[in-house]
């Protein structure tokens, strides 16, 4: 039976639901409450010549992104040029730098370099993580995540000790490592996750196989591209967007979500699926009779960071600079303390610079360079203008110590920035966080927000609040799980 179905907000994992929607045969409409798709991988272009993707850098675990595009019988490059990056990245020491080679076998050299016997150490922890990234992305993520017993099956049953989900990340990587350097390197990826390593399950070791084996990829033309090629699929198979569309109440009857407010207009449906911010969905379009949970729960919720970003336009080449950067000259465990116990602003800071026009030349004017500037911090803490510069005073000063180039401040012929108030603004994030909910043991599968409504039998939710998780391949897993679920007859 064809059925009309509404998706708010047009991020991955509402480009997602659209795509697979639409695909199965119903009628689909998008959306969006700002002037276009992509959600927090939106990008900008400003008057002088500089483009800017707001969010997403690191295209990691390819093969997941590949296979959305195989489901609608298409490949990436149909859409975009993907770029290998080596090194993949650099990363900044108060004692010097360390390359991450594309090539694994370069890698592994370099473990070994650093630390006697840890080249056959990262192969025995690859091997691991390979397990948990085959096991993990391909089975343990794809479920609606209902009940526990979708997880009784005889090859999750086997895998259930090796994917280590009672062992902390932080223990799990020592076991492997002892020089702080390649600890460090290790224990990165999860950041992307929302927590800090020692309460991360050990299963995300998967990360490590899915960023450095698989290695660090660009999209030609910028991250962008893939929200493009998702939006272009969707509408190909014959979704509608609507942009500056404001989603202002969704009315239940007879426990049935059965239209939409937008801009002021009833539009009825048959079902809706939100991948707008799940506490802002039910707080804020649904009565509180409909809602999943009430505010207590959100406030005992472990949220992701939000981060400080500053997109910026140099007139000159930087020299000495990396695609991808980190700079942790400062300590992983003080800064993430720093957010997600103390709740604070960070006292010696982290942060990431991503170049893009180090590799591709088209997203900034000739002779000039395009830097993106990030600091997580943490959800829900006072943003002003006043605290943006203070850490971008320090970052940039860093940056040039870093790259040795003066006077970059005199450089900049474009900046902007973004942080919580933004986040709040533009996706009604709750306490501005910028990647959802943390994957912590307690915040795991079943454990997280329901993807099903409870007491309305047609809203579904998809993305970073709910199952599988922050990242952008696992909010594409999200749309295509969602989907499925919304086209079942209720």
């Amino acid at each position: 039976m064809r059925k009309k179905i509404a998706v708010i907000g047009s991020g991955f994992s509402g480009l997602s639901a659209a795509a697979y929607v639409s695909k199965d045969g119903h009628e689909v409409h998008v959306f969006e409450k700002n002037t276009s798709a992509g959600g927090r991988a939106r990008n900008f272009r400003t008057a002088n010549g500089y483009t800017f993707d707001m969010g997403p850098s690191w295209y990691w675990m390819p093969d997941i992104i590949e296979s959305f595009f195989a489901d609608f019988g298409k490949k990436s490059s149909d859409f975009y040029e993907l770029v290998s990056l080596d090194p993949q990245f650099e990363m900044v020491f108060s004692d010097g730098t360390m390359k991450i080679p594309g090539h694994y076998g370069e890698m592994r050299d370099l473990f070994e370099n650093m630390e006697s016997g840890a080249g056959k150490k990262l192969d025995d922890f690859m091997a691991d993580a390979q397990y948990k990234y085959e096991v993990g992305m391909k089975d343990f993520v794809t479920k609606p995540c209902h009940s526990w017993l979708e997880f009784v099956s005889p090859k999750i049953a086997k895998s259930a000790l090796k994917l280590d989900l009672l062992t902390n990340f932080q223990r799990f990587v020592r076991k492997y490592f002892k020089n702080p350097k390649l600890i460090t390197l290790m224990e990165f990826p999860v950041i992307f996750l929302g927590a800090a390593p020692k309460d991360i399950p050990a299963l995300y070791s998967l990360m490590n196989y899915g960023g450095y084996k698989l290695g660090t990829w660009y999209p030609m033309g910028g991250f962008s591209k893939l929200v493009d090629a998702m939006a272009e699929i969707a509408s190909e198979n014959g979704a509608e967007f609507h942009f500056d569309a404001n989603v202002e109440k969704i009315t239940v009857e007879h426990q049935k979500a059965s239209s939409l407010l937008v801009n002021g207009q009833e539009i009825k449906f048959d079902a809706i699926i939100a991948s707008s911010d799940y506490h802002h969905t039910e707080t804020q379009l649904l009565s509180e009779e409909y809602r999943n949970y009430k505010e207590s729960y959100w406030e005992t919720r472990v949220f992701a960071p939000s981060c400080l970003i500053f997109y910026l336009g140099f007139k000159e080449k930087i020299s000495n600079l990396k695609h991808h950067t980190l700079f942790f000259e400062n300590d992983l465990d003080l800064h993430t303390t720093e957010i997600y116990e103390d709740k604070k602003w960070p006292t010696k800071p982290l942060f990431y610079a991503c170049c893009p026009s180090k590799t591709d030349p088209g997203v900034a004017p000739e002779g000039c360079e395009n830097v993106f500037l990030l600091m997580p911090v943490a959800p829900g803490i006072e943003d002003s203008d006043q605290e943006r510069e203070k850490y971008f005073h320090e970052m940039i000063t860093r940056l040039e110590k870093h790259t040795g180039s003066e006077h970059l401040l005199s450089k900049i012929e474009y900046k902007r920035s973004y942080c919580i108030k933004d986040f709040k603004e533009d996706y009604n994030a709750y306490q501005g966080n910028a990647y959802g909910l943390a994957n912590t043991l307690s915040q795991t599968a079943v454990l997280k927000p329901s993807l099903r409504n409870k007491k309305v039998k047609n809203i579904f939710y998809t993305g970073q609040l709910t199952v599988p998780g922050p990242g952008v391949p696992p909010s594409i897993i999200s749309g295509k799980i969602a989907a499925i679920e919304a086209t079942k007859n209720q």
